[in-house]
C-alpha cells in the first residue's frame, strides 16, 4: 500500500479525515495478515516508510507508524504519505541459556 492522505479536504472534517486514513492502513494489515502462509514463514512482516511526501519519506519501523500520523495531525501537517509493504517473516531461535523459566520446579505438584 502506498498512498498520500489529505487531511485538509473542504467540506470534511479533519478528525474525521485522520480517523478514516488510520482505519485505512489498520484495515490493510488485517486483510494481508489473514492470508495464508507460504511454507516456511512463520509471519507476515511489513516494511514501512512515513513522511509528509513521497520524497521524503524514511524508514520506520511498524510499532511506531500511528504515532507518526499522530505526531503529523498533532503538528498540523495539510498531508502525509504512507508505505507499507507486506514481507515474509521469520522467527530466530532463542539462544539457549536465555530461557525465563530457569530456576523455577518444574510443573505443578
Amino acid at each position: 500500500m502506498r498512498k498520500t492522505y489529505l487531511l485538509n479536504i473542504e467540506g470534511k472534517n479533519r478528525d474525521r479525515l485522520l480517523d478514516a486514513a488510520k482505519h485505512d492502513i489498520r484495515k490493510y494489515v488485517k486483510r494481508e495478515r489473514s492470508r495464508p502462509l507460504p511454507a516456511g514463514v512463520d509471519f507476515w512482516d511489513f516494511d514501512c516508510k512515513f513522511g509528509a511526501t513521497e520524497a521524503d519519506a524514511e524508514v520506520v519501523h511498524f510499532a511506531t507508524l500511528m504515532g507518526s500520523v499522530d505526531a503529523v495531525a498533532s503538528a498540523g501537517g495539510d498531508q502525509f504519505y504512507v508505505e507499507v509493504v507486506t514481507r515474509h517473516g521469520h522467527r530466530s531461535p532463542r539462544p539457549q541459556g536465555s530461557a525465563s523459566t530457569e530456576g523455577t520446579p518444574p510443573g505443578p505438584l
